[in-house]
């Protein structure tokens, strides 16, 4: 289609604050695709000025056409910013700058209930402390935390058990970047003497735990498991970091993260998983899942863009909970997108994942994105008063093996002798949105550093190269992209209007992907409804397979109580793997 474009400016009639894309807005182009892909056809050649040869190739790219005299009138106007734009490309942005527009998922009209209650956990069962102190590895958190507690065990001795456990069995997972051996040491002495004089701060006081290397922590490398940074101290704590250092948890591992916040290949190999050593452990909180799952720590931290949290948790075998979008603070933790990224507890139970998420939620004044919201855990709510949907199309056609689509079934069935009706519920119509715009759009720039300074220097050339090619997405879709995330949040707040919660299958079994789930994920995490995903069984191979269950926006204590409940009615979390020195 031609476009009609005004008389052609003389290059010294254009005011210095016209910016480059501002220039094709006067021409009625800013909604194509052209000025991005012209833009980036200017950076691959610069510093040569833009011939009229580049804005032919860059229309051809864009689907536009243009005549040779619109060509010509263009020249003046694109040159005149380049060197505007060459400016702004040598501020030096560090990851941690943000642009001042943060996400909410909260649509207009939505009602969020911000009445704040006490939290109420499950009353203890009467433990005893095992003669030999390993068997308590794979034991859930809140019981490691009654052992603390009633001074059977100490925190110094549960920290020396899991950290030799880290050193025994990580060089068959990877899961461990580096130990902290030395604040943990310090940690846990403190953790017993507060103990000891009747100071105890709460259920993660003096357990051990690893969080995912995208995490900042003062006085220990953080890598984002790429080699550029291997060495790297970032000299501050993340928020999360430092609320549970103040709810006196021990920090005993930075974990695998892979590179870049991208699967589970990181500089110093693939993170295994523990009940499969010939696979991975999946998605980017690969060193997290791997370490909860094989009994390494108490619980840990991982993080979550388009399903890094619930797919290695999946995979893994263990309870991952992926909050609510604004729920928890990212300050401190690498960035791979402003809009999607999320921080939460990758444990060995529902309940583990309510006790940790208490610790690290909440607003800190510096993700200002992160909203006010109470989390108001019962782990006695009568799940009957609760609306319970089921996504009816990913229990069909799941491309899944006989043996996975009788645990799905057999999870309904379980869930309906609960005394809980299920609801057929359905995707909303926008849930095709290609995630990786955003994602990639905003990932282009948080990662400029090491992608653009130092590519040869990272272990996966194809993450290279795939966001070299997003250079050409232009503004405009990115945008447009969003205004539909938008359209599709409104629908997924009239879905879930009528239901607390939903279930369906986990994403996929031994990396088979089931669609419809897989979609599901995609959509949670565009719209920032909170998602926990725990063990529901094992497949012909004796590997895990997984269910996963999504609440409201801020709903986890409702979506919880609900795989809480599940959870204690089938006892699949109690498994688990069999290693071998």
């Amino acid at each position: 289609m031609h476009q009609r474009i005004p008389p052609t400016p003389a290059a010294n009639d254009l005011p210095d604050r016209r910016s480059f894309l501002g220039y094709f807005s006067s021409l009625g182009l800013a909604p194509t695709l052209f000025p991005g892909v012209l833009w980036a056809k200017v950076e691959e050649q610069k510093p040569r000025p833009v011939s009229k040869e580049m804005l032919r190739t860059a229309a051809a790219v864009a689907g536009v056409q243009f005549t040779e005299p619109q060509f010509d009138a263009m020249l003046g106007g694109v040159n005149e910013n380049l060197a505007k734009y060459q400016t702004l490309r040598k501020v030096d942005l560090d990851n941690s700058v943000a642009p001042p527009l943060y996400f909410n998922p909260i649509v207009p009209g939505m009602k969020i209930d911000r009445t704040k209650r006490a939290l109420q956990m499950s009353v203890p069962a009467r433990l005893s402390r095992p003669q030999n102190l390993e068997d308590v590895a794979f034991w859930p958190a809140t019981q490691l935390a009654e052992l603390i507690r009633s001074k059977q065990v100490s925190s110094v001795e549960l920290m020396e058990m899991y950290l030799g456990r880290l050193k025994r069995y990580n060089p068959k997972l990877l899961c461990v970047v580096n130990l902290t051996e030395e604040l943990a040491l310090r940690q846990a002495r403190e953790a017993d003497r507060e103990i000891a004089a009747g100071r105890y701060r709460g259920p993660v006081h003096g357990i051990p735990y690893g969080i995912k290397d995208l995490a900042a922590t003062r006085g220990y490398p953080t890598t984002w498991g790429a080699a550029p940074f291997k060495d790297r101290i970032i000299d501050t704590d993340a928020t999360v970091v430092a609320r549970l250092n103040a709810a006196g948890a021990v920090l005993v591992a930075k974990l695998t993260t892979g590179e870049l916040a991208l699967d589970d290949v990181w500089f110093g190999g693939q993170t295994k998983n523990p009940w499969d050593l010939s696979m991975g452990s999946q998605g980017s909180s690969a060193g997290p899942a791997s370490a909860t799952s094989a009994g390494l720590v108490g619980f840990s931290i991982g993080t979550e863009t388009g399903g890094s949290i619930v797919e290695p948790s999946g995979i893994c075998g263990v309870t991952g909970l992926r909050p609510t979008a604004g729920r928890v603070s990212r300050y401190g933790f690498m960035t791979l997108t402003w809009s999607l990224d999320k921080i939460g507890p990758i444990c060995r139970s529902v309940e583990d994942c309510a006790m940790v998420l208490n610790a690290i939620q909440g607003p800190d004044d510096r993700d200002l994105s992160v909203l006010d919201v109470p989390f108001n855990w019962d782990a006695n709510r009568d799940i009957r008063g609760l609306r319970i949907g089921y996504l009816k199309a990913a229990f069909s056609n799941t491309r899944q093996t006989p043996q996975v689509d009788a645990n799905d079934a057999a999870a309904l069935a379980t869930l309906r002798s609960l005394g809980v009706e299920l609801i057929e519920v359905s995707l909303p119509e926008h849930a095709d949105l290609d995630i990786g715009t955003i994602i990639y759009g905003e990932g282009n720039a948080a990662l400029r550093d090491p992608i653009e300074t130092r590519p040869q220097n990272l272990k996966r050339q194809d993450r290279v190269a795939n966001q070299h090619a997003l250079r050409f997405l232009p503004a405009v879709e990115y945008l447009n992209a969003n205004r539909i995330r938008t359209l599709l949040m409104q629908e997924m707040a009239e879905v879930m209007s009528n239901i607390d919660v939903y279930v369906l299958p986990f994403d996929y079994s031994d990396y088979t992907p089931n669609p419809v789930a897989s979609l599901n994920t995609s959509v949670t995490n565009l719209t920032g409804n909170p998602c926990v995903v725990l063990p529901h069984g094992f497949n012909e191979k004796g590997n895990p397979t997984s269910l996963s269950f999504i609440g409201k926006l801020f709903g986890e204590a409702e979506m919880l109580a609900l795989a809480h409940a599940y959870q204690n009615a089938t006892g699949w979390h109690l498994k688990h793997p069999s290693l071998r020195s």
